[in-house]
C-alpha cells in the first residue's frame, strides 16, 4: 500500500473502467470525479458534484475537491482533502464522529431540499390570475 501525497488530474467523459494509482478523473459531463483511495488500499472513491455532496475547483492547474473524502464504509477509513491536486491527510475520525458527521451531512441534504421546495411556491408556478402589463395593454389596443 503506497499512500500518497498528490494526485493528477485527468478530465475524461467517462470515467475509465480502471483507475490508476495517482490519477483523479474528472466528468463536468456526469459531475463525478473518480480515483483509489489516496492511502494505497485499492478502493475506488466517487466523488459526485451537487449542492449537498462535494464541489470540485480547477484553476487552471490544479484541482481541489470540497469538502474533505471521509471513506467511513472502508476498512482503512482514511480521511483526507484534495488541495490544488495534493492530498492533505486528516486525523481518524471515531465512531462517534463519524456518525454526527453523517447525521449533519443528511440534515444538510434535507434542508436543501426543504430550501429548494420553498423556492418552487405555487405562485410561482402557478399563471397569475392578474393579466400581465403587456396582456393588458394588447388587450386594450385589440377593443
Amino acid at each position: 500500500m503506497t499512500r500518497q501525497e498528490t494526485l493528477r488530474h485527468e478530465f475524461v467523459e467517462h470515467i475509465p473502467e480502471e483507475l490508476e494509482e495517482g490519477v483523479l478523473y474528472v466528468s463536468i459531463t456526469y459531475a463525478t470525479a473518480a480515483h483509489k483511495c489516496a492511502c494505497g488500499c485499492g478502493r475506488e472513491v466517487i466523488t459526485p458534484f451537487t449542492p449537498t455532496d462535494w464541489e470540485m475547483t480547477f484553476d487552471g492547474e490544479t484541482i481541489s475537491l470540497a469538502p474533505s473524502i471521509g471513506n467511513w464504509n472502508f476498512e482503512c477509513q482514511s480521511h483526507y482533502w484534495i488541495r490544488r491536486g495534493r492530498v492533505r491527510w486528516a486525523r481518524r475520525w471515531s465512531r462517534e464522529e463519524i456518525d454526527r458527521g453523517r447525521a449533519r451531512d443528511k440534515a444538510r441534504k434535507r434542508y436543501r431540499e426543504h430550501d429548494a421546495d420553498e423556492r418552487l411556491m405555487p405562485d410561482m408556478i402557478a399563471p397569475s390570475r392578474k393579466p400581465s402589463l403587456l396582456a393588458r395593454l394588447v388587450a386594450k389596443l385589440r377593443r
